[in-house]
């Protein structure tokens, strides 16, 4: 019986404190509610799961994690020096108010005079980067969400065995969650011919529960700082090799030359830092400016727990918001936020023509009812939804045929407030033409989707589009 009452006491203690934390620093009524209800009714459970995934780490300080603390102090310091002053060459005022939201939530400013090559899928994206890489004469900086074995992999590896026989630098991260698949033999290999290759958020007794939740989801490639690559493209064969369900992997990714590509190298660098504690931003090296023949304006948007601010989800609100013609969205992962759903729909009802592009199926089955839960009140409202046989990864937004953003965030709540991400935002009429072009052929592929027979859909499917639903949060 004693047992019994000390349990009890444990477990209202702990509610207590949930509950405090709750209350004072939750973001939405309805999940503060849900989380109350789960620390209540499900004991010692409960706050558990509080702690992965509830906690609001952005405002409670005592459990802002280290590597937080650590990054934000690294933003502070190599950030904070260039002011935004190309903003004067914008030729509209949506454009002007999306950069300046950017530069004021990240202090990446807005770069002028890059060359900018839309890759329009997986083959074009691997022959790109293993170009750069061979024209290497300096270093050769790759992190990804997913760096998993295989024939893309093993070519990579082939490439810069020769690079390093050249003395040059060969740096690499990757995600610990994303990337689990890769074997420990290959990380040696890399290894012993000189790659300097690190993990982040890795998995160690210590620091395991509070960084579970959080993923760096970004792919970028920088070689000697005079070219780069962002994008949706991880090192995955899947987009070579057709997969038995969703057949061959269709990406969007861009190739950036020009002092844009210092920005996306920043990121990199702030990465590095915290997986490796060797700060590299102090040598001119890897963040001396390099002209490049173009004249695309492109500004990086950084995002993740390390801003107190949510970035990407006020880029994109920003984006919704402030088209006045029409938005177009092509995206994998399509589990808006309350905010984003509801401005889709204003959007759609003040006249605005708005086109999802999404896949019929995707790698997760959650995931697809999920998204499939939000279609009814869209096209409620007017929004055109479009669905895909094949799967596409491509995480691209577009207004007004104007302005256009390319990059690794999906519309869900993980990239949003759990996620370390980055776009590119391209102001710049023709990169966006081929963007728009690449999209309407996708389009003409698609079948678009009826509300009346979307409403006849079985009983069944809507039990689990509102189950994945209730779940989305988590994923």
């Amino acid at each position: 019986m004693l047992i019994y009452y000390i349990l009890l006491l444990v477990h209202l203690t702990l509610f207590g404190w949930a509950f405090y934390n709750i209350l004072y620093f939750g973001v939405k009524p309805s999940k503060s509610l849900s989380w109350i209800l789960i620390t209540f009714f499900f004991p010692f459970i409960g706050a558990f799961a509080f702690i992965l995934f509830g906690i609001n780490r952005r405002k409670i300080k005592y459990f802002e994690l280290k590597e937080t603390k650590k990054r934000k102090n690294y933003i502070k310091s190599n950030f904070n020096k260039k002011e935004n002053k190309n903003i004067t060459e914008l030729s509209s005022s949506k454009a002007t108010k999306i950069s300046n939201l950017i530069y004021n939530n990240t202090h990446i400013p807005l770069e002028l005079g890059n060359n900018v090559v839309l890759l329009k899928n997986g083959e074009d994206t691997f022959e790109a980067l293993f170009k750069a890489i061979k024209n290497a004469e300096k270093f050769i900086h790759l992190q990804y969400y997913i760096i998993e074995n295989g024939e893309i992999l093993s070519k990579i590896i082939e490439l810069l065995k020769e690079k390093r026989k050249q003395n040059v630098e060969v740096r690499i991260l990757y995600d610990s969650f994303g990337s689990y698949n890769l074997k420990k033999k290959t990380k040696q290999e890399l290894t012993d011919i000189g790659v300097e290759i690190y993990p982040e958020t890795p998995f160690k007794f210590g620091s395991f529960i509070f960084s579970l939740n959080f993923r760096n989801h970004r792919k970028i490639a920088v070689i000697d700082n005079k070219i780069g690559f962002t994008g949706g493209v991880n090192i995955s064969d899947e987009y070579i090799t057709e997969d038995t369900n969703l057949g061959i992997w269709q990406d969007t990714h861009i190739q950036v030359k020009g002092s844009a590509v210092t920005s996306i190298h920043k990121s990199f660098l702030k990465d590095f830092y915290y997986a490796t504690n060797k700060d590299l931003s102090n040598d001119k090296k890897y963040t001396e400016n390099f002209d490049a023949e173009g004249d695309t304006k492109i500004q990086i948007v950084s995002s993740g727990p390390d801003y107190d601010q949510s970035v990407v989800m006020q880029q994109y609100l920003s984006f919704i918001n402030l088209a006045e013609k029409s938005i177009c969205v092509l995206n994998p992962y399509f589990i808006p936020t309350f905010p984003i759903l509801e401005a889709f729909k204003i959007a759609a009802l003040s006249g605005v023509k708005v086109t999802l592009l999404l896949p019929k199926i995707t790698d997760s089955k959650i995931a697809t009812y999920g998204m499939y839960s939000y279609f009814e009140t869209l096209l409620k409202a007017g929004v055109e939804i479009y669905l895909r046989d094949d799967f596409s990864h491509s995480k691209v937004i577009f207004i007004d045929e104007e302005i256009a953003s390319v990059g690794s965030t999906n519309f869900d709540c993980r990239s949003f407030e759990h996620n370390y991400e980055l776009n590119a935002i391209i102001y710049d009429k023709k990169v966006t033409s081929e963007i728009i072009e690449e999209f309407k052929e996708r389009k003409e592929l698609a079948n678009k989707i009826d509300l009346e027979d979307f409403l006849n859909r079985s009983n069944k499917q809507k039990t689990l589009e509102r189950l994945a639903r209730f779940l989305s949060p988590l994923l």
